[in-house]
């Protein structure tokens, strides 16, 4: 447990199937590399219980899966004896369901099938026979704590979690673990021993994202922007080729996975879904493409939201995996250069231009689309508040100009936090053009939303702002990138 960092509500939530007294069947499910095999194996075997851990082979014949099936079982129930392989998953759960009746019957048992979904080769029949032994046997022992999980999300939920057969219903409770938030971040960075700030972890987490995985490759000795360079753009690094890595071994098809999380990383303030009727080409339409816009959400890749008081416009989708964005805007446009120069410092000698400061605008606000709770913390708002962006495109026959909110919180007092979300590496400075734009936002949406509402403008700024007459007119409340640092519960 001590290992564990972080991840409060999850052990919680292990916690108390743990110590139920009836069997639970746990799914859980979150993209590669994020830590739910690292979480389950802390967990429980820390635990007074027998651990029994399945991990399917990715890409394996089902012939490979069930000997690696027996093996485990021999090793866990039978002190390493070699046992019988077995021709069926039928065959292979009977297997195990006769070793489970030979442990003391005040012994727990955690069952763990890690990457379920890579057990499930064509025809396999692993869920009709996991089905038929969780009814038939498994859910009356109260002992059983059975856990499935894999890394393609879409797969867990629609098999598992959403069964529409024997299944259905089954499912005790349910994780979705995702990439740290800046705090747990920080608690990691403090656990491996690298030495930093909190700007200097943000721009870490803007560029790679939450990902224990990635964290861990960090170099002690080496700065922020030296471990970037050496992990991004050195073709010889772990994260170099990791974006293809990833979509391979989670979608079939993955080519045209890739091709639309691309298309959608074009559109920095999100992509409408009949746009992307419109341009997507190579996924195919209508429901194939609902099929995959769903797959990228699952696995955490793409968020989708309604601009708030626009439900007639539909969703948009923008991209929310920072180590995605990073890779499409910095890293696949250069590829193949960087594979003939092995030590490159190109992202050194990007520091500072029009396109670094641009990328750090776009991310850093998506950041603080993740910790909605700390800036409503900060502010000292309803939880239950409503959070979305809000924009205003005129009709093309109109002279009036467009309007983007970056993000608005719809509060339960009769009153709206307008946010302006800004990245600079000084307190930002509202000059008086500046403040003319903020004055006709706040015109423009309460004529177009036709609010009565009371207003008020929040900035939200990694160093906060500089107090001038203009900050003082318009501002009313500021929150700096250190609040999102902040424990959210």
């Amino acid at each position: 447990m001590d290992k564990i960092i972080g991840r409060n509500k999850e052990k919680n939530i292990l916690t108390d199937a743990f110590n139920s007294n009836s069997a639970e069947f746990i799914a859980i499910y979150g993209r590669r590399r994020i830590g739910k095999t690292y979480l389950i194996k802390n967990f429980f075997q820390g635990k007074n219980c027998v651990y029994f851990q399945m991990t399917g082979i990715y890409k394996g014949s089902l012939a490979n899966q069930l000997s690696r099936f027996s093996k485990e079982i021999g090793e866990t129930f039978y002190r390493g004896a070699s046992i019988k392989v077995q021709e069926t998953w039928m065959d292979a759960f009977e297997e195990l369901s006769r070793a489970i009746e030979q442990v003391p019957k005040n012994k727990k048992i955690l069952i763990f099938l890690d990457e379920l979904p890579w057990m499930a080769t064509r025809k396999s029949g692993v869920i009709s026979a996991l089905e038929y032994f969780w009814n038939r046997f498994w859910v009356n022992d109260k002992r059983i704590k059975l856990v499935t999980c894999g890394s393609a999300a879409s797969w867990i939920i629609k098999k598992i979690i959403k069964n529409k057969g024997g299944l259905h219903n089954r499912v005790t409770r349910r994780i979705r673990l995702l990439p740290f938030n800046l705090y747990e971040t920080s608690l990691y960075l403090k656990h491996i021993g690298y030495q930093c700030n909190n700007q200097q972890a943000l721009k870490l987490y803007m560029t790679i994202g939450g990902v224990p995985f990635y964290l861990n490759q960090l170099k002690k000795n080496h700065s922020i922007d030296q471990n970037i360079d050496n992990l991004l753009f050195n073709s010889e690094s772990m994260l170099f080729d990791e974006f293809d890595e990833v979509f391979s071994s989670l979608f079939e098809h993955s080519e045209q996975y890739k091709e639309l999380i691309t298309l959608i990383g074009k559109y920095k303030d999100g992509i409408q879904r009949n746009i992307l009727d419109e341009k997507n080409k190579l996924t195919g339409k209508g429901g194939r493409l609902t099929k995959r816009l769903e797959d990228l959400e699952y696995a955490g890749f793409i968020a989708s939201f309604i601009p708030y008081g626009h439900k007639k416009l539909g969703v948009f989708y923008r991209i929310s995996d920072e180590y995605c964005y990073f890779y499409l805007k910095w890293i696949k446009p250069i590829k193949n250069q960087l594979k003939q120069n092995k030590t490159t410092k190109y992202w050194k000698s990007n520091i500072n231009s029009p396109a670094y400061y641009g990328w750090l605008g776009y991310v850093f606000e998506n950041v603080c689309y993740k910790h909605f709770i700390q800036i409503k913390k900060a502010l000292g708002i309803d939880e239950a508040c409503l959070a979305s962006p809000w924009r205003y495109i005129p009709r093309k026959a109109k002279e009036e100009k467009g309007v983007q909110i970056d993000l608005l919180f719809d509060r339960l007092d009769n009153a709206i936090s307008i946010c302006e979300i800004k990245y600079s590496d000084k307190p930002f400075v509202i000059d008086k053009q500046y403040a003319e734009i903020l004055r006709s936002k706040l015109d423009v949406f309460k004529k177009i939303s036709r609010t009565n509402k009371q207003l008020f403008l929040i900035f939200i700024s990694a160093y906060g702002i500089k107090d001038n007459s203009y900050s003082k007119e318009l501002v009313s409340e500021v929150v700096v990138s250190d609040s999102l640092f902040e424990k959210d519960d």
